[in-house]
C-alpha cells in the first residue's frame, strides 16, 4: 500500500511540473506576442501643449493655421461700345467670327438705315475670362468712337437671395408637415393657402438667383456699329423770268388776300370806329351856331 500510494504521489506531482511549465511557457509567448504588436502600432497622439501665462484651457484651439482663403468675388461686367465701319457687311462678319472665337454669342440684335446711317445694334454675352479679349479685338472692326464699362459687385446680394431660398424652402416643408397632420377642413385650406404662397416666394426667389447666375456667367456688351452712308444732294433748278413773274404775281394776290382777312377779322373795331364817326358827323349838322340879332336895321 505504501508503494502504491508513493507511486500515485509521483505521478501527481510529475502532472503538476509538465502543467506549470506549460503555462509559463504559453506566458512567455504572450508576453512577446504584446511586446511584438507595442512595437508595430502607430505612436499616440500628442497631447496638444498647455497654454503659456495660465491661459484658460477651456479656450478651443484654432481649426486651421495659416492665411484665410479668399472669398470668390461675383462680379457683373458691362460695356457700352460705339464704333464706326467703313464697311457693314464686312464688320459684321468680322464680329460673328470673334464673339464664336472667344466662346460668346449674340442674345439680341437690329439693324435699321435712318438719318444718314447704316446702324446694327448687338447684345453680346461673352465669358468673363474672355471680356477684355473681345473688347480690344473690336479695334479691328473699325474707329471706336465711345466706350463706357461698368462693374457690379453682386456678392452679398447673391448670398442673401441664396439664405432667403433656403429659409422659404424650410418654411415650406413644416407647412407640407402641418398638412400632413391636419384633420379639419378649414385647417387643410389654411396651410394649402400659405404652402401656395409660399411656393409663388420660392419661385420668385429661385428666378432672381438664377438671373445673377447668368449675369455673372456671362459678361455683357452692347455694340453699335454704324456705316454713314452718301447723300445725294439735289441741282438747283433754273427759273426762267415767266415762273418769276407768274410767282411775283402769285405772291401779291396772297399779300391781298392776307389784308383782306386781316380786315375781316378786325370788324369789331371797323364797326365801333364807323359808328362813332357817323354819330359825331350827326351831331355837328344838327347843333349849328345862332347868330346874333342885328337891332341896328329896325
Amino acid at each position: 500500500m505504501s508503494l502504491k500510494a508513493s507511486w500515485c504521489n509521483q505521478l501527481l506531482f510529475g502532472a503538476l511540473v509538465v502543467g506549470a511549465a506549460s503555462c509559463g511557457k504559453a506566458e512567455k509567448q504572450s508576453e512577446s506576442a504584446n511586446e511584438a504588436f507595442a512595437l508595430n502600432a502607430p505612436p499616440p497622439p500628442a497631447a496638444p501643449a498647455e497654454p503659456v501665462g495660465g491661459a484658460n484651457r477651456d479656450t478651443p484651439l484654432p481649426a486651421q493655421v495659416g492665411p484665410p482663403a479668399a472669398a470668390t468675388r461675383l462680379l457683373i461686367y458691362h460695356a457700352e461700345v460705339r464704333l464706326k465701319a467703313t464697311t457693314m457687311l464686312r464688320a459684321a462678319a468680322s464680329l460673328d467670327s470673334l464673339v464664336r472665337r472667344n466662346g460668346g454669342y449674340l442674345s439680341a440684335a437690329t439693324e435699321t438705315r435712318a438719318d444718314g446711317e447704316w446702324r446694327q445694334e448687338t447684345t453680346i454675352r461673352v465669358p468673363p475670362l474672355q471680356f477684355q479679349v473681345l473688347l480690344n479685338s473690336l479695334t479691328g472692326l473699325g474707329t471706336i468712337e465711345e466706350k463706357k464699362l461698368s462693374t457690379d459687385d453682386v456678392t452679398a446680394e447673391h448670398a442673401d437671395v441664396a439664405a432667403r431660398l433656403q429659409a422659404k424652402r424650410a418654411v415650406e416643408r413644416q407647412y407640407t408637415v402641418l398638412l400632413a397632420k391636419a384633420q379639419k377642413i378649414k385647417d387643410i385650406l389654411d396651410i394649402e393657402e400659405k404652402i401656395g404662397e409660399v411656393r409663388e416666394e420660392i419661385e420668385a426667389t429661385e428666378s432672381r438667383l438664377k438671373s445673377l447666375n447668368d449675369e455673372v456667367a456671362y459678361s455683357t456688351i452692347t455694340l453699335t456699329l454704324y456705316q454713314p452712308l452718301p447723300q445725294s444732294i439735289p441741282d438747283a433748278p433754273v427759273v426762267s423770268l415767266g415762273s418769276r413773274a407768274t410767282e411775283a404775281f402769285y405772291d401779291g394776290w396772297q399779300l391781298f388776300v392776307s389784308l383782306l382777312l386781316g380786315i375781316l377779322y378786325l370788324w369789331p373795331l371797323v364797326l365801333v370806329a364807323g359808328f362813332s364817326g357817323w354819330w359825331l358827323w350827326r351831331r355837328r349838322a344838327v347843333i349849328k351856331p345862332i347868330k346874333p340879332v342885328d337891332t341896328t336895321k329896325s
